[in-house]
């Protein structure tokens, strides 16, 4: 847990963006537009329709009713009726197909969100809180729900409203239209301050919803419980989240009373305004002016209440707009984020994949703005490599001139003192992290050049920290082949050494494992996750640190299992110990992201250099496992 708030990347907000904002905002619609046509046409015929009931109500106050004739009166009532129903049918058509579209734009938008975070680097995720991430999908997006399932055919309708109110006032009596619509600018004015108000204190909001849903992440996580019990600090992270609740308070506060007051005299002045056109007809008549009939005053109100619904709607619609262009600033944030690692647009696919991996000059080094990362990288294993704190990487290469080639089936082992750059060369395979110079070649292929497909079917990685999903064992084993039989789910658990274990469960390969794995030991684990590479069986594998954190009993079991996976593939083994890879074909020595002695384990001892010394260390710790 953090106690430092770690900002993601976020690119500078400049109101000169705001139009090419709106612009692309459209856009999210424009896959819908022939829906939104059908909308639109709804929409002016519901306006067309309900602006027709004051002239037929005029008709029947200035001609039925005191002519006396029925006929037309009748007519007249059945227009009125008639007008209702098809307003009713029109809003509620117009309803369904608005949501509908609104929905797909916000799947849309969680999938494009989505999609793009599974393409983004190891590095972005370094430097990135798990629940800013979360927050961001679930808060942001689901923020913009109203808006984007309604607020579209809500300016269309009030527009067209307030259109054809207005053009229908000014027939009936263009004086009284002047005095009514007299102080339309200010108000429109005054929703915009409003609106711009709203939105600074959304963005604020939002940050702040994404600090906590952060916190609750990381601290109530299976993990993050262990941590607070043990250190104690259960009260103080219970104060902490209160702390940050309490800021939430004041922000929603602020954003649901900001311009409340400056509305309310809006709404009171538009409310007032039948008042005001019944006193200016009443003057004019009194001065002598052009004589107005009451059907003309009762229908002129009636239009008047008309246009104060859509007119009050449109502006406070105007306010949700400049609220959501906040919501849609942080989603498209994400959007934009750059992509480090990307499929060239003609890619190598290999069918037949032998498993000869090469290091060609390789050289490495990290962008000057990750952070939670050491010299030798956030997925560095055990012995606590890559996992030393929040702290920028140093200006120097991680991997430099780095030469080495692991012919297809055998094994290499890379070994070295922490912060050497051992997992960093070993993620480069998978492509995990590209290099900075020289390459890395797959059968005689760059890996950059491959085809995503075939590094997924090519690689396969092992590390110390094992990733489970709160699901069924057998589920977890299945990620890796989705179409697997149980059969298949069998005979891999088996070769990891686990079958057993699992066969004795109540639920067998039904039990579900619990949060990241915390129903089973770090042993039973970590054969799970070879089990489930198996399944996969890719003839390259990556081994990072797979048993550092394990007692030697059980590591024994686990290297059991292991050896199994690595009968007959290419395989790399990340070491921090040294017992597991005394057998390896090579080893080669990293010291300071160069490779300082290579070959097999007696010819090293021989050497009586850095590997000999790693070796004495590992003995003289032997005793104390």
């Amino acid at each position: 847990m953090h106690p430092d708030r770690e900002a993601s990347w976020t690119p500078p907000a400049d109101a000169a963006q705001q139009p090419r904002q709106v612009r692309r905002i459209l856009r999210l619609f424009r896959p819908y537009r022939g829906r939104l046509a059908v909308v639109g046409l709804l929409v002016g015929a519901s306006s067309l329709v309900s602006v027709a009931t004051p002239f037929l109500l005029k008709e029947t106050l200035d001609v039925a009713l005191p002519e006396g004739r029925t006929g037309l009166l009748s007519l007249l009532a059945l227009g009125m009726i008639l007008s209702a129903v098809l307003t009713s049918v029109f809003g509620v058509l117009q309803t369904l197909i608005s949501t509908t579209v609104g929905q797909r734009v916000m799947h849309d938008l969680r999938t494009a969100v989505y999609g793009r975070l599974q393409r983004m680097s190891l590095a972005f995720f370094t430097r990135t809180r798990t629940g800013e991430v979360q927050s961001r999908i679930a808060n942001d997006i689901g923020g913009m729900q109203a808006t984007v399932t309604s607020t579209a055919t809500s300016l269309v309708s009030n527009f067209t409203s307030v259109v054809a109110t207005v053009i229908a006032m000014v027939v009936l009596d263009w004086r009284l239209t002047v005095v009514s619509l007299l102080l339309l600018p200010v108000f429109v004015w005054i929703s915009r301050r409003v609106g711009r108000e709203r939105k600074k204190i959304t963005t604020e909001r939002q940050q702040q919803m994404a600090a906590m849903a952060a916190t609750v992440t990381e601290s109530l996580s299976v993990s993050g419980i262990l941590l607070g019990r043990t250190m104690g600090r259960s009260g103080s992270l219970t104060r902490s989240f209160s702390e940050e609740s309490e800021g939430l308070v004041e922000l929603e506060v602020r954003s649901n009373m900001a311009g409340r007051w400056r509305m309310a005299v809006i709404t009171i002045v538009m409310a007032a305004m039948p008042a005001v056109i019944y006193w200016t007809a009443g003057i004019a008549l009194q001065v002598g002016g052009q004589d107005v009939s009451i059907g003309t005053i009762v229908a002129f109100v009636s239009l008047q209440q008309g246009l104060f619904r859509p007119t009050v709607s449109l502006l406070s619609t105007g306010v949700q707009v400049q609220t959501s262009l906040a919501l849609f600033q942080r989603i498209f944030e994400y959007l934009d984020l750059p992509i480090d690692i990307t499929e060239r647009e003609d890619p190598v696919h290999l069918d037949q994949i032998k498993g000869e991996v090469r290091f060609e000059n390789v050289v490495f080094h990290y962008d000057g703005n990750v952070v939670g990362a050491t010299t030798d990288g956030v997925a560095d294993g055990g012995g606590g490599e890559g996992r030393t704190g929040d702290r920028a990487v140093e200006a120097g290469p991680v991997l430099d001139g780095i030469d080495v080639s692991v012919p297809a089936g055998s094994s290499l082992a890379v070994v070295g003192p922490t912060g050497a750059g051992k997992s960093t060369l070993g993620y480069l395979v998978p492509r995990l992290y590209d290099v900075t110079g020289g390459r890395v070649t797959l059968d005689g292929v760059d890996v950059r050049d491959l085809d995503f497909d075939t590094l997924a079917r090519a690689v396969g990685v092992v590390s110390q920290e094992t990733y489970l999903f709160h699901a069924s064992v057998a589920d977890n084993l299945r990620f890796a082949k989705p179409d697997a039989t149980d059969e298949a789910l069998y005979a891999a658990a088996r070769a990891a050494q686990i079958h057993d274990h699992i066969a004795s469960l109540p639920d067998g390969y039904d039990t579900v494992v619990g949060e990241r794995g915390h129903r089973f030991s770090g042993g039973e684990k970590q054969r799970l996750a070879i089990a489930r590479t198996i399944l996969r069986d890719p003839p390259v594998l990556i081994l990072d640190e797979a048993t550092s954190a394990l007692d030697t009993r059980t590591e024994a079991a686990v290297q059991q299992a292991i050896d199994a996976l690595s009968a007959n593939r290419t395989t790399l083994t990340i070491a921090h110990r040294l017992s597991t890879v005394r057998g390896a074909d090579q080893i080669v020595v990293l010291d300071s992201g160069r490779v300082v002695e290579r070959g097999t384990h007696e010819e090293l001892l021989e050497g009586g250099g850095r590997y000999a010394a790693l070796v004495r260390r590992d003995a003289r710790l032997e005793p104390t496992r």
